[in-house]
Formats: C-alpha cells, sequence, structure tokens
C-alpha cells in the first residue's frame, strides 16, 4: 500500500509518473502499427516482380481503409474486456502481445494469408491497446484537473514518435530487401514496447487493475455463445461473398455506423448511467460526427497520399530517391516538434484556453484548408517533396487542435461504469473517418484531383463551421467539463 502511495503521488514535468510507461508503450506499438500500415498499400498493389501481390490499386487502397477502420471497430472489444474481465492494464499488456503476433504473421507467412492472419491479430491487439492505454492515462487525473490536456498532447508525442520512426525504418527495409523484412521489424517494435512496458509496470500504481463491472459467472456461457455467432457470421458473408476485398472499406463502413448508433442507444438505456452523466453523452455526439469527418479527410495519408507519393511526388534528396512510403513520417515529424508547444500552451492557458467544441472546430476546418492547399498542384508534373511537406503542417496543427483534446475530453464525458468502453466509442469515430478514407480513396483519379480535394476540402470546412456555431450548446451539455 506505501508503494500505492509513492508512485500515485510521484510526478515527472509535472505529470503522474505513469504517463511515462504509457508514452513509451504506445510509442512502440505506433511504430510498429504505421511502419506496417505504411507498406502495407505498397504490397497489396505493387507487382508479384517488385515483391508485391498485384491486386488492383483501388482494392488496395481499400483494404487499407478498411483495415484501418476494423482497428478501430475492435476497441469495443478491448474496452469490454477491460471493464468486465481483465481491468484496463492488464489489457493493455495481452493488446501488445497479440499485435507481435500479427507482425510476425505478416513476416513469416506468404501471400494472402498471411495478410489476413496478420491484419486481424494486429486489428484485436491494437483495439486492446489503444482504447486501454488512452483511458488508464485519464484515470491519472482527477477530473477537472487542468494538466490532463497538456498530459494527452505529452502522450500524443509519444504517438507520433513512433509513427515518425516507423515508416523511415520498414520503408528502407522495404526498397532494400523486402517488404517482409519490413513487417518483421514492426514486430521487433512492438515487443521493445512490451519489455518497457514490463519493466515500469509499478509507476502505473493500482491504477487500471479494477474491473469496474465485472462479468457474473453465470454469464460466461452466453457472452461465449456470442461471440461464436459473430465469428460464425463474419464467415458465411465472406463464404456467401457478401464481403469481398472489393466491397470491404463500404462494409466496414455500414458495420461502425451500425455499431456506434447501438452504442450510443446503450448508454443512453443503461441503469448505470445516472442522469448528469447521459447529459454529457449527448454532448459526445456533435464531436463524435465532428471526428469522423476529420479522420476521414487525415487517414488518407494512408490511401490517396500514399499512391500521390508513388505516383506524383519528387523524392529525390540530393540525387538519392528515398521510399515513397516516407510521406508517413512527415507529418509526425511537425507533431513531434509542436505537441510540447501546444501541451504548454494548453496548461499556462487553463481555464482560458478555448472550450472543447471550439477546438474540434478549428481542427476540422483545418483539415479542410489542408486539403484545399493540394489544389492549386493539380497541374503539377512533380510536385517537390518540401511542397508537402509544409501542406502536412498543416495536417499536424489540426490534429493537435483536435485528436489529444478529444482523447482527454471522452475520458471526462465517460459515465464510470462504461469508462474504457466510451473511449471505445471516441475510436469508433475514428475508425468510421477511417474506414471512409478507403470508399473515398476509390474517387480518387489523377486526372480530376482539383475536384477530389476541392470537394472534400469544402465539406470539412462547412462541417468545421457548423460545430463551431452550436459549440455554445455542447459546452452546455458537457455539465461542467471544460
Amino acid at each position: 500500500m506505501v508503494t500505492h502511495q509513492r508512485d500515485s503521488t510521484r510526478t515527472l514535468f509535472g505529470h503522474p509518473i505513469g504517463l511515462t510507461n504509457l508514452f513509451g508503450v504506445e510509442l512502440w506499438e505506433r511504430f510498429s502499427f504505421y511502419g506496417m500500415l505504411t507498406i502495407l498499400g505498397y504490397y497489396l498493389y505493387y507487382s508479384v516482380a517488385e515483391g508485391g501481390l498485384g491486386l488492383p490499386q483501388a482494392t488496395a487502397t481499400g483494404i487499407v481503409g478498411a483495415y484501418g477502420g476494423l482497428v478501430y471497430l475492435s476497441t469495443v472489444l478491448g474496452g469490454w474486456i477491460a471493464d468486465r474481465v481483465l481491468g484496463m492494464e492488464r489489457t493493455v499488456f495481452y493488446g501488445g502481445v497479440v499485435v507481435m503476433l500479427g507482425h510476425i504473421a505478416l513476416a513469416v507467412l506468404p501471400g494472402l494469408a498471411g495478410v489476413g492472419a496478420g491484419l486481424v491479430l494486429v486489428a484485436l491487439g491494437s483495439g486492446a491497446l489503444k482504447a486501454n492505454a488512452s483511458s488508464l492515462l485519464g484515470t491519472l487525473y482527477a477530473k477537472g484537473d487542468p494538466r490532463a490536456d497538456g498530459g494527452f498532447t505529452l502522450f500524443y508525442l509519444g504517438i507520433n514518435l513512433g509513427a515518425f520512426i516507423g515508416p523511415l525504418i520498414t520503408g528502407l527495409l522495404q526498397t532494400r530487401v523486402g517488404f517482409h523484412y519490413g513487417f518483421g521489424a514492426a514486430a521487433i517494435g512492438m515487443a521493445l514496447g512490451l519489455l518497457q512496458y514490463v519493466a515500469f509496470r509499478r509507476n502505473l500504481g493500482e491504477h487500471g487493475r479494477e474491473v469496474p463491472n465485472p462479468l457474473p459467472r453465470g454469464a460466461i456461457g452466453k457472452t461465449a455463445s456470442v461471440f461464436a455467432v459473430v465469428v460464425l457470421v463474419v464467415a458465411a458473408a465472406v463464404a456467401l461473398r457478401l464481403v469481398t476485398l472489393e466491397n470491404l472499406s463500404q462494409v466496414t463502413t455500414g458495420v461502425i455506423v451500425i455499431a456506434s448508433v447501438a452504442y450510443f442507444v446503450v448508454l443512453f438505456r443503461s441503469p448505470k448511467v445516472t442522469a448528469p452523466e447521459r447529459i454529457r453523452v449527448r454532448a459526445f455526439i456533435p464531436l463524435f460526427v465532428a471526428n469522423a469527418v476529420f479522420w476521414s479527410l487525415f487517414q488518407q495519408i494512408f490511401t490517396v497520399l500514399a499512391v500521390y507519393s508513388d505516383e506524383r511526388m519528387n523524392w529525390s534528396i540530393f540525387g538519392w530517391t528515398a521510399p515513397s512510403n516516407w510521406i508517413g513520417s512527415i507529418e509526425p515529424i511537425w507533431i513531434i516538434a509542436l505537441s510540447p508547444l501546444f501541451a504548454l500552451m494548453w496548461t499556462r492557458l487553463g481555464k482560458r484556453a478555448p472550450t472543447t467544441p471550439r477546438k474540434f472546430a478549428y481542427g476540422v476546418i483545418g483539415m479542410g484548408v489542408a486539403f484545399l492547399c493540394f489544389v492549386p498542384l493539380a497541374g503539377v508534373s512533380a510536385v517537390p517533396a518540401l511542397v508537402v511537406l509544409a501542406i502536412l503542417g498543416v495536417f499536424a496543427v489540426s490534429e493537435l487542435l483536435l485528436s489529444p483534446i478529444g482523447l482527454s475530453v471522452t475520458t471526462k464525458l465517460a459515465p464510470q461504469a462504461f469508462r474504457a468502453q466510451m473511449m471505445a466509442l471516441y475510436f469508433f469515430s475514428v475508425g468510421l473517418g477511417t474506414s471512409m478514407s478507403g470508399v473515398l480513396a476509390g474517387y480518387y483519379d489523377t486526372s480530376r484531383e482539383a475536384a477530389y480535394f476541392g470537394v472534400l476540402g469544402a465539406i470539412a470546412v462547412v462541417a468545421g463551421v457548423v460545430v463551431f456555431a452550436i459549440s455554445p450548446w455542447i459546452s452546455r451539455q458537457m455539465e461542467g467539463v471544460h
């Protein structure tokens, strides 16, 4: 008990010491995730002679978007396991183990069999780890603690350090020795994250160890039956070709929409959710929609912009041509540079900072403006990498206005009995946007670039203006949460 008290009160740079462990494990998980993701599309559509699988380009980008959506969809399973079976702290660890096994499958199994097994395992493991690492961080701060936004912004720095380094390593390995070596590096990265997490586990004290809503023994059989039915339904849909590689992103988008609506219904109707908590959940709905719009554009870094990087950009650096997948490392450079400034700004401003709904509005508007910046480049034959680097700086500012703030506000608005599952619902909005990035990628064509980037950019700007207009109403529903 004395150890718990010591670890609970120790701080580093004014933040709970447990932040350092979660920072590290998320860094290595994102290293493995983005390192793999930035070469996945190329692996799917490059010819067999180039080491790929030779799928149509539109199918490949659709799979990447759908896969990203499924990762975030699986956060509900990770949240449920944490809330009802293992607790958040242990779920983070076991999720990391499953992620590592998925990357190993991608590295050693050939063809679509390796892709299928690897992506399913990475999706399930990342879903368990992501929702719970963020929720676990939220437990380190009391409600109303002004340090929380700054803490989540620093946590976001760890995410982006991993996102920056991962594509650099896997891209070089892919171009020099082959795709499977790149996937192997992702597995090693996750293994390092797990070793660090175990070594410094004590820094978290007792946070996240409790199971807030334990599953009764009598419900175990019923729960297992539900899971079995879900697996059978998915298998039947694939066998009957209701779900194919070509329509995977559309199906994933539809499933996430249905699941999101169902989850909101559960939160509103559960007797374990109090009346004030229901009002806060209501405030979360427009933020959920705004978040989905933002990520439907942002996640095109791995679909449309991956193709753009491969076919439209000039990656020549002093006579050496950099790997195309390094586009995945550009935006994190900006995040790494700007995160400490944003963390300091939010901490210094405290209660004087813009409200959360207005931060969301600014983020969505900024994302729309970033897409509009691609419009004048439509006629340029080989777009310089430095120009795209500048545009992705706008991506980064928009992301810092919205994403870490979204993680923070979700922990504040979450009903007590649904802390981890509320974070999973937040990731549903990210998953919806991610799968939509795969759907939208099917409309991209180099001959219609101006229309593509222009229309999507304008829609995002309008969506952000709407959120700004209704932000006073949202703030009132948040019941004292800034």
